[in-house]
């Protein structure tokens, strides 16, 4: 039986509301294209889980639960836990879709969610562990779930000053104000964009052995350079920034990210190069 949360254990607000929002709804309604996107990414964190057939594994940030669905061929059974209602309704439906019947979801924060204690051999994630309010008291939440040499595997974006996308956010802000992505941020996409930073929070709530590792992929953006910028403002982030711009402002700031979008088309579509962190951990046992 699937799970939804108790409210009264979410302490991340703010994320709950935007997952729950426009965000998790453009992220459902547009699945297997942030799957093209993200998917690069499987198998290298994959690899580094190390899955074996009597493993049970906890998925944490799922979404549309495509990590799970591949985690639960290998595994024993995959738990995927994430905030957002439709992005988990897409989850349960595509594994009910490719007959997957060793896989759950659960609606809740991971951050402070009572999962059973000693419950899971290997903990993953494919860009859902940046949005933590406190990443030490979730991570180690997620570290008492986790059996004695239990594994955790996660991949993160590095700074987004280091990714190919830096471009196409400088092309739109020539016409349209948007953040400072140098800052240093507690969360949000770029919250372990510092290794050290990811070190120290994974020891401070317990974890041994950490690694973190650069990873470089090829992201595919869509067909062409203007399908490339309108799904880029479609994202809920984007809608955010530019919800005060004057109409006329944000036509010519798409107009600019489909001329940036262009210098990255090839013959299989709009190609990014995207850099990301893989981080490993093992959980030492019981806290």
């Amino acid at each position: 039986m699937e799970h939804m949360a108790d409210d009264n254990r979410i302490v991340n607000t703010q994320q709950f509301e935007a997952w729950n929002g426009y965000e998790g709804r453009h992220w459902a309604e547009h699945q297997a294209r942030y799957d093209a996107l993200n998917d690069p990414a499987n198998a290298p964190l994959l690899a580094a889980a190390r899955l074996r057939d009597t493993d049970d594994v906890l998925d944490i940030g799922c979404g549309n639960g495509r990590l799970t669905r591949l985690a639960a061929r290998t595994a024993r059974r995959a738990v995927g836990v994430d905030l957002s209602t439709p992005m988990l309704e897409r989850a349960r439906a595509s594994a009910a879709e490719e007959h997957l019947t060793n896989v759950t979801h659960l609606q809740a924060d991971a951050q402070v969610h009572p999962f059973e204690p000693a419950s899971f051999d290997v903990a993953l994630s494919r860009f859902g562990i940046m949005f933590f309010a406190d990443p030490v008291a979730a991570f180690t939440n997620i570290g008492r779930a986790l059996r004695p040499a239990g594994r955790l595997a996660f991949v993160c974006p590095q700074s987004l000053n280091r990714m190919d996308q830096a471009t196409i956010f400088t092309a739109v802000a020539e016409h349209v104000p948007l953040p400072d992505f140098s800052e240093k941020t507690e969360t949000g996409p770029a919250a372990f964009a510092d290794p050290e930073r990811a070190t120290r929070v994974l020891s401070e709530a317990g974890f041994d052995e950490v690694t973190i590792t650069p990873l470089e992929v090829s992201q595919r953006w869509g067909p062409h350079a203007a399908d490339a910028a309108d799904f880029l403002f479609g994202w809920g982030p984007m809608r955010h920034w530019l919800r005060d711009a004057a109409p006329e402002s944000v036509s010519r700031a798409r107009e600019s990210a489909a001329r940036a979008f262009r210098r990255y088309e090839t013959t299989d579509g709009v190609r990014l190069t995207a850099r990301y962190w893989l981080a490993t951990a093992t959980w030492p046992g019981a806290r």
